[in-house]
């Protein structure tokens, strides 16, 4: 097993500066005469249309700028957002109805013609539950400028689940112009009809993102409760930071000139702990799935033998103590839809969790045909949740006989680059890590990766496996829970045969800031900035 430790490892694979971007200087409410909060967020923002990608930070964007139909509570009840519905008694048509006061940011009503759009280019996403509701569409029509008719092929008994999805590609709503550019290319402007507007002008990629209060925003009257409720915009500014050294983001967290820091460092949380004018918390309750996934295309991964060698060669304690450090925020977990749920099975992810299989490893690529062909890994500098995992797996790989190229970037230029499918010597990958929400994570249907539609609509690896799109519709059509789990394991095991990802574990992330903020709300999709106020 590789021990090494997370403070040397990450000093070792951080390349970005560690002083502040020389543009930024601290911008707060005296000197602008506006109530402004400051953030620090787990990602520099470089992909702004949050249809384009699943990358967290794209939907946090999202979420600032955009409304979504429904949204959903504490219960994960689904509620009315920006309309209400009815359901045929046939349950085969969902009537939406836009409830009054809503405008896009640039002035116009918000129609159902917007929203028809909307839902059709979510739905052609990259997100498998959103093509799966897609699947049993038999269309969705505007009846007149506030109503929206989703019409059904047969009854689906997650439509509302689906469009309210807190992640990873959301329902946002916006207009119909932008909603029709094709889903593979960037919206060109970010209009939408949520509670703040995104500043286009005081956009600087790597140094700072501005939001002001859309102060013709109409809230609805419930209180908010994660993605539902009033979305009260209680300051006038949110500025998003860069700041790519963690020790610099937290002396400004401590100083005041920062309020807001999403992902700390973990060894560093004692020492934000200890000072009474910070809080440091845990918004998302449910956690976070880590895995790596590798690209079916090209080799060497094209070979599911040599996947199953690399998967062998992977434990997830080495990866979970590099990444996190400390046990009290991780759990050894096998299971593809979340350890300690309705569908959670270690059965398959043995080998991840006990470790020591690199004789088995060996072995198995030996006998895979493997022709040396040099593994691509692609490593994120900036991300604090991602540094480890490229950076323990490649030396993984490597003990187990792999070549492997650890390729340094940072998180935005990996984003677009994972969307590449060229050859690794042309510009492509082999192997990236990344993270989804635990409750991004519960089913074959939510599981953005838990796919097999290969170059036609599928993620990222581009995973083609007709079995385990079969057992996915078989799981969508069942409706008793047991049928259901039974489902949920037939699809792990085709997951694991196949390698469709590899699980690295779950963990918790806490984020910190300063007591003068109130009104922080929690939630499967934090951090969100309405309901959140500053006293000066």
């Amino acid at each position: 097993m590789v021990h090494v430790s997370r403070r040397k490892l990450l000093q070792l694979a951080a390349v970005a500066p560690s002083a502040l971007p020389l543009a930024w200087t601290s911008v707060g409410s005296a000197a602008t005469g506006k109530k402004t909060l400051t953030a620090v967020m787990q990602s520099d923002l470089r992909v702004t249309d949050p249809g384009f990608t699943t990358a967290i930070i794209t939907r946090d964007h999202g979420y600032m700028v955009y409304d979504t139909l429904v949204g959903i509570d504490s219960s994960f009840k689904v509620r009315p957002q920006m309309a209400d519905w009815t359901v045929s008694a046939d349950k085969l048509t969902y009537i939406f109805t836009l409830r009054d006061g809503l405008k896009w940011h640039d002035g116009a009503p918000v129609t159902a013609e917007d929203c028809v759009a909307s839902l059709k280019r979510w739905g052609s996403s990259l997100d498998g539950m959103a093509r799966k509701l897609m699947d049993f569409t038999a269309a969705i029509e505007a009846a007149d400028t506030r109503t929206i008719a989703l019409k059904l092929k047969e009854p689906y008994g997650l439509v509302l689940e689906t469009i309210a999805k807190p992640s990873a590609v959301v329902a946002f709503m916006m207009p119909k112009r932008l909603a029709e550019t094709p889903v593979n290319k960037q919206i060109p402007e970010q209009i939408g009809s949520g509670p703040f507007k995104f500043v286009a002008a005081e956009f600087q990629p790597g140094v700072k993102v501005v939001y002001e209060k859309n102060t013709d925003y109409v809230p609805r009257k419930e209180p908010p409760e994660w993605t539902s409720g009033g979305k009260v915009a209680k300051v006038d500014r949110v500025e998003w930071i860069t700041m790519p050294d963690a020790q610099t983001a937290l002396n400004a967290l401590q100083s005041g000139d920062v309020d807001f820091v999403e992902t700390p460092p973990f060894d560093l949380l004692p020492m934000l702990e200890s000072n009474p004018d910070i809080n440091v918390s845990i918004l998302n309750k449910f956690g976070f799935q880590s895995f790596g996934r590798m690209n079916f295309l090209h080799p060497p991964f094209d070979n599911v033998k040599i996947r199953r060698a690399a998967m062998l060669a992977i434990n997830q304690k080495d990866v979970l103590d590099a990444q996190i450090g400390n046990p009290k925020y991780y759990k050894l977990c096998g299971a593809f839809f979340i350890c300690d749920t309705p569908l959670g099975s270690d059965e398959g992810g043995e080998t991840l969790i006990k470790g020591n299989n690199l004789a088995q490893a060996k072995k198995a690529l030996a006998e895979s045909g493997y022709d040396g062909t040099p593994v691509v890994i692609l490593a994120p500098t900036d991300q604090i949740l991602l540094k480890a995992q490229p950076v323990i797996v490649a030396q993984l790989l490597r003990d187990a006989g792999f070549k492997v190229d650890l390729q340094a970037m940072d998180w935005q230029t990996l984003v677009t680059r994972r969307a590449n499918q060229k050859p690794p010597k042309e510009g492509g990958w082999s192997m990236f890590f990344t993270y989804q929400g635990a409750a991004d994570s519960l089913d074959p249907l939510v599981n953005v990766p838990m796919g097999g539609k290969g170059t036609n609509g599928g993620w990222y690896g581009w995973s083609e496996d007709p079995k385990l799109e079969e057992l996915r519709d078989a799981y969508a059509r069942a409706t008793a829970p047991e049928e259901r789990r039974k489902i949920a394991l037939e699809v792990q095991k085709e997951a694991y045969d196949q390698v469709i990802y590899v699980p690295l574990g779950q963990f918790q992330a806490p984020s910190a800031w300063r007591k003068s903020l109130t009104g922080v709300i929690d939630g499967p999709a934090t951090p969100m900035f309405w309901n959140v106020d500053k006293n000066e």
